[in-house]
């Protein structure tokens, strides 16, 4: 039954995906009415905000849109910074979303950021599980009894389901700024802000897709740490 549902969700992720892209591929051929830029468009609502000490800087890739609290940049792919798109207009405000978070102290971005150690450490020492697992499963066993491996995976999984969790709310609030943004500045007509809505729509479903795959697994190896005890 697990691997029947990971396999679900590994479809259902794939087409969410498909479809984030098909809409943002749509999107990004439907020029603004305001005709800005994403950099444009990022840098003005950062102002907008009091921000000042942010760059907007250009970035290689496709949708590999972020915002580093590290060195405070706006990293937009070339389509979005130099796009002049409904497309482009939702991705570089949603980015700077993330940006007034941080500027504002928002509670689950600090949380989600003080938690990336814990997480990158628990994704890597639940890869070495998973690979001696796959390649001494058998040696690793007989070496050591099943519960402790199991509670290792466990504590691994509870931190990137946390991790996952804790992500949700930080996207659907930088979306729901974005949006607020566009619309109240006037860089949308109604129309190019259902398309800007939609877009960000299909992207806030890959995390929640992400978060789903992570529970299930986590309740995976509770069962069977559960059952282990029987």
């Amino acid at each position: 039954m697990y691997f029947i549902l990971i396999i679900g969700i590994m479809i259902l992720s794939f087409a969410v995906s498909q479809r984030l892209k098909n809409k943002f591929r749509k999107y990004s051929q439907i020029g603004l009415q305001a005709n800005l830029t994403g950099r444009e468009i990022a840098e003005h609502m950062l102002r907008d905000n009091g921000i000042h000490d942010v760059s907007v800087v250009s970035v290689p890739g496709r949708l590999s849109d972020h915002y580093n609290p590290a060195d405070k940049t706006v990293n937009l792919s070339d389509d979005v910074y130099h796009g002049r798109s409904a497309a482009a207009a939702a991705v570089a405000a949603h980015e700077c979303g993330h940006a007034v978070q941080h500027a504002t102290a928002y509670s689950f971005l600090e949380f989600r950021s003080a938690m990336v150690p814990v997480q990158n450490v628990s994704a890597k020492v639940l890869n070495v599980v998973v690979m001696i697992a796959l390649f001494g499963g058998f040696f690793l066993f007989q070496s050591f009894p099943i519960q402790p491996v199991l509670l290792v995976i466990i504590a691994c999984y509870a931190v990137i389901t946390l991790f996952s969790l804790v992500t949700l709310p930080v996207e659907f609030d930088a979306s729901k700024r974005a949006l607020a943004w566009i619309k109240g500045r006037n860089v949308v007509t109604p129309g190019e802000y259902d398309m800007a809505k939609d877009a960000l729509k299909w992207a806030a479903m890959t995390y929640v897709v992400a978060a789903l795959g992570s529970v299930m697994a986590l309740l995976y190896y509770v069962s069977i740490f559960l059952g282990s005890r029987d």
